[in-house]
């Protein structure tokens, strides 16, 4: 069987390589994978947050699909396909002695073709969302990086009205000129009374959605307008029968004076389930869910329960972080929270400042991060820098979570830290706000459900480069002490050593 032929295949190459990164779970995982190639059942795998980062389990499932005798799919970004490409399939290939021809591209090259394609999410969703595949079905698809899942569909499931929009919709409608101009006009002046926010972007309010209202009615009485019209249209009208949980949005751009229109749906899972019975299909991800079946993940997605769930356990012994939580800072929805913040900040980094290394701040308030950034550079100099990659050796960088995720694969592992508050989704947000209130209206724990595997998720995949080096992370945020759910997050930042005191030989001891 070919889970025989696997395991053995990769045990003997696993052997040959002096050097090559341990993972104690290669031939687990390349068993699993090729059961559900011969099988036809699809599987859900958590590899954990450090081998996520580091990306060593691409090995297993690469040799799974390069031993199979039939098509495969790889889903990936472009950057993991440039290492797959360069890297790991020119060795396996070379070990295995398998000819299996590879291809990327954005569709299925021909009927003919029995080999591996590599596409990209926004590649694969696209084919599968639309009306005419671009992909065949019976396919076996491993989709790799599922902890970005949800916000690679939901993007793909975007649809926006953009400023051009409204010039094409004046050329198509001459006669109705003046009155779409007067709504756009009223649409306008309405958007931007709303106050300025970090996000610039705002949930669509009932004065806006009157407007809106009333343009459809207008283009309701016209023959071929533009598309996108006829579907912002379409779904304008579900969202106020309330029969569709569509948001809607809208992002400005205050200089210019422009604004775009944007919705998306909230429930993804419906839209989902179908494309799930297309094919097999085999999910990695680090560690979106502590729990090994992922209910709340499965759910989200549309994944029924006939699907094998494995989730590997981390080493204990080399990804234990030293981890710090002081117990009286304030709370960070509190006005005393950004001076103690700062004043810890800069305790820490004192404290480390003969230790080399790179040290990180998370700050996800973006005003935050930017008074951070001013205070930090007026003391410390250029080693401290704003989202930037260029750092020198015993740099200070404050970061938000998105660009610290993006990044965090190019920069060093920090020997420090430093976190001010939960990745908990801001209900400042729009789009968190307007998800929160889907959650309520369905008389759902929009908490449990929603914000806090979306912060244990984020916290667990931001750490994993501290763990490499066991380094030391000051989570600044006393909700972890003082709130019920603080157990949570202690067991997903597992395995740890508590520290109940911090001084200069903590951040020396590795050089010793």
């Amino acid at each position: 069987m070919i889970e025989a032929e696997v395991h053995l295949s990769l045990h003997n190459f696993l052997r040959s390589q002096a050097g090559f990164p341990s993972w104690p779970h290669h031939l687990t995982m390349a068993r699993l994978v090729a059961r559900a190639l011969r099988v036809g059942r699809s599987a859900l795998i958590q590899v954990g947050a450090v081998c996520g980062y580091q990306g060593r389990y691409r090995t297993s499932f690469i040799a799974s699909a390069l031993m199979w005798p039939e098509s495969v799919i790889i889903v990936a970004t472009e950057t993991v396909q440039q290492r797959l490409l360069r890297v790991e399939i020119p060795r396996l290939q070379q070990w295995l002695q398998v000819n299996k021809p590879i291809r990327t591209g954005d569709v299925w090259p021909n009927a003919e073709f029995q080999g591996l394609l590599l596409t990209t999410p926004e590649a694969w969703l696209k084919g599968q969302l639309s009306s005419s595949p671009s992909f065949p079905p019976g396919i076996p698809t491993i989709i790799d990086g599922v902890d970005d899942l949800e916000d690679w569909v939901r993007q793909q499931l975007t649809n926006t009205i953009a400023p051009p929009d409204w010039d094409q919709l004046l050329l198509a409608c001459p006669q109705q000129a003046d009155t779409i101009r007067s709504l756009r006009a009223q649409l306008t002046h309405e958007l931007f009374q709303h106050p300025a926010n970090p996000y610039e972007c705002y949930l669509i309010a009932q004065s806006e959605a009157d407007i809106l209202s009333s343009l459809c009615q207008v283009l309701a009485t016209v023959d071929n307008i533009p598309t996108v019209w006829q579907q912002f249209c379409q779904q304008f009208r579900k969202l106020n029968d309330n029969s569709v949980p569509d948001l809607f949005w809208s992002t400005i751009a205050r200089r210019q004076g422009l604004f775009s229109l944007h919705y998306a749906p909230i429930e993804l899972g419906s839209i989902l389930a179908p494309i799930w019975q297309r094919q097999p299909v085999v999910l990695v991800g680090s560690a979106f869910e502590p729990e090994t079946e992922a209910p709340l993940f499965r759910q989200r997605l549309g994944l029924n329960d006939d699907i094998t769930c494995l989730k590997f356990a981390s080493d204990s012994q080399s990804e234990a972080i030293q981890l710090h939580i002081p117990y009286k800072l304030p709370l960070p929805n509190t006005p005393e929270f950004q001076g103690a913040f700062i004043h810890k900040v800069r305790t820490l980094l004192c404290l480390s400042a003969t230790a080399p290394g790179l040290t990180v701040v998370l700050v996800g308030d973006v005003p935050l991060k930017a008074q951070t950034g001013a205070i930090l550079a007026a003391e410390f100099g250029t080693r401290v820098q704003v989202e930037k990659t260029c750092l020198d050796d015993n740099g200070i960088l404050i970061t938000g979570w998105e660009f610290w995720r993006e990044h965090q694969a190019v920069l060093p592992a920090p020997q420090l830290l430093i976190i001010a508050t939960l990745p908990l989704p801001s209900l400042e947000h729009p789009l968190v706000a307007g998800r929160v209130a889907y959650y309520k209206r369905s008389h759902q724990d929009w908490f449990r459900l929603f914000l806090l595997p979306t912060a244990l998720n984020e916290l667990q995949r931001a750490i994993a480069p501290v763990r490499e080096n066991q380094g030391i992370v000051a989570l600044l945020d006393s909700r972890v002490i003082n709130r019920s759910y603080g157990s949570q997050i202690l067991t997903a930042l597992s395995p740890l050593a508590r520290l109940n005191y911090l001084d200069p030989s903590l951040f020396t001891q590795g050089e010793e």
